[in-house]
């Protein structure tokens, strides 16, 4: 379900901006990775819809998504989401060794020092804030333009790095 992220936006003196939404039910959910690649310190921004609630299944799959993509080692960094603990992940990681280096888990509630929340936090007040899609496709293709646009700015990948106070 897609509700617009109302921010303070411009307009003519006393014509109040009205954000018209349609009530539905319908949901995209959305995964994404930052991926520094260690000889190049080149950022990497990969993600993957899903029209559904996020679950363990969704996590792997994406997961073999990025290896398929040719990230093959890497330390995976995740927050203690209910989805990130489950037991089905975790045997991924027993069984992937060649892939998943390390998982290291964030504090619990310390989304500041999770440089994919200061992703979503730009795409949110950006380029979706007071974004009304029409449908749950309009959605998603503009989800998709946004970080696909956030993927070729490496300054701002970079930016997010430093608001989580992590040194690359």
């Amino acid at each position: 379900m897609q509700q617009p992220t109302v921010c303070r936006t411009w307009a003519p003196r006393g014509q109040t901006p009205i954000l018209y939404e349609r009530c539905s039910h319908e949901r995209l959910s959305v995964l994404s990775a930052l991926v520094v690649s260690p000889q190049r310190q080149h950022l990497s921004l990969y993600f993957s819809c899903y029209p559904a609630n996020i679950k363990a299944d969704s996590i792997v799959s994406f997961l073999r998504w990025l290896r398929w993509q040719g990230v093959h080692r890497f330390i995976l960094v995740l927050d203690r989401w209910s989805a990130h603990r489950a037991g089905q992940l975790t045997r991924f990681f027993e069984h992937s060794p060649c892939s998943v280096l390390a998982v290291e888990w964030l504090p619990a509630y310390s989304p500041e020092l999770n440089p994919v929340e200061q992703v979503w936090n730009n795409a949110k007040h950006g380029e979706l804030a007071n974004y009304t899609p029409e449908s749950i496709e309009a959605l998603s293709e503009r989800v998709n333009a946004t970080l696909c646009a956030l993927h070729a700015e490496q300054h701002l990948l970079r930016s997010f790095f430093a608001t989580a106070e992590l040194s690359l």
